[in-house]
């Protein structure tokens, strides 16, 4: 019963909440884009629908990142972490663009096929998934320092 009670407190007192879900936004616009990318080299709507899923998910998982990362600073940062606001602001970034693009792309199926939005709608996905990468490298600099 002790190594149960050692595991729980492991898993919600001594390690961050933070660091595991912090890496579903950075896979899913990652998986999303090349999803994305695959489907406009193949013409293939199903790997275009699969892009739309994942970039549904990363929108959600930014939020569960999101304030996992708020509860991290005020508990185990006690309010005074480097790149704080770039980083809150980049958050909101990612999660502002992700939705839209899912929203968009879930009122107009066929955002992708035409000519007029193809552009704006593969740089979406491209500037998400960059957004989530430099998310990424400065959470790690906050905590591993640089």
């Amino acid at each position: 019963m002790e190594s149960i009670t050692g595991l729980f407190n492991t898993i919600f007192d001594v390690h961050p909440w933070h660091v595991p879900t912090v890496h579903f936004p950075i896979a899913l616009t990652a998986a999303g884009l090349l999803l994305l990318l695959l489907a406009l080299w193949q013409r293939n709507e199903a790997m275009e629908r699969a892009a739309f899923y994942n970039m549904t998910l990363a929108a959600l998982s930014t939020l569960v990142a999101g304030f996992t990362g708020y509860r991290d600073y005020v508990v185990r940062f006690e309010g005074d972490a480097p790149y704080i606001n770039g980083k809150i602001f980049l958050a909101i970034s990612l999660f502002i663009l992700t939705t839209v693009i899912a929203v968009v792309r879930w009122r107009q199926p066929e955002v992708l096929w035409r000519p007029a939005t193809m552009v704006l709608y593969v740089a979406g996905f491209a500037a998400s998934f960059i957004l989530a990468s430099v998310l990424g490298f400065l959470g790690g600099i906050i905590l591993y320092g640089f």
